[in-house]
């Protein structure tokens, strides 16, 4: 830190200090697991109670024109990159305390998601291979079969949304059951085998691409709120 930026900080008295971190601490204490809904619309974050994201997120919300500095000093942590950029996250993190901008990240979310679902479909592809490894199919003619599948997918669910945007209220189960239907059929005519073998694939083909879909969730997640 260059002499300049240690003058601009205002130094906080040693009892003020310890009274903030005891009001953080206790705050971080009451704080449970679950995400908390008020009467407004408005969320009660938590990532466990006492991490120290929980405590950049009760002091920044307490103390929002509080800088970087002043805060980590305060709180007792490194001014270090990780510090700072958690201290940021936790600036977000409050921001979407309020219904206008959950909405906002959900809609970022979806976009970013859009976007990983086309870069994890040749992951499905593999697993096609894998399992049909002994049938006579390229790479490509796997792929071309996963961009059919996830065709119908859109479709059904452009429907779905449609649906939900008129108030007809949907129930999602239904579009779900469809899409597993369309997909064990396609699955028995493209790859022209048994029932019971067909059926067999088609579970551990649910099983990978859930686990792969779980992994790319989080990873789009992470990603999101980091640069949101």
């Amino acid at each position: 830190m260059d002499e300049k930026l240690k003058n601009s900080i205002i130094p906080i008295p040693e009892k003020t200090r310890k009274k903030i971190l005891e009001e953080i601490e206790k705050d971080a204490r009451d704080t449970t697991k679950t995400t908390d809904v008020d009467k407004s619309g408005n969320v009660n974050l938590s990532f466990g109670g006492d991490t120290r994201l929980d405590k950049f997120i009760k002091y920044q919300k307490k103390y929002p024109d509080s800088k970087i500095d002043v805060a980590l000093d305060t709180l007792g942590y490194e001014k270090n990159f990780t510090n700072r950029f958690l201290y940021t996250r936790a600036a977000t993190a409050n921001s979407l305390v309020k219904k206008d901008n959950r909405e906002q990240f959900s809609n970022q979310l979806l976009s970013y998601g859009s976007v990983a679902l086309f870069i994890f479909l040749p992951f499905f592809t593999l697993f096609l291979k894998l399992f049909y490894i002994r049938r006579k199919y390229t790479y490509v003619d796997h792929l071309i079969f996963v961009f059919h599948v996830q065709t119908v997918f859109f479709m059904l669910f452009s429907i779905y949304l449609l649906l939900e945007i008129f108030g007809a209220n949907p129930a999602l189960w239904i579009f779900t059951i469809l899409f597993l239907v369309y997909l064990f059929i396609a699955m028995k005519k493209f790859y022209r085998q048994g029932y019971f073998k067909t059926f067999f694939k088609f579970v551990l083909l649910n099983l990978s691409y859930i686990t792969v879909a779980i992994i790319g969730i989080t990873f789009v997640f992470l990603i999101s709120f980091a640069m949101y």
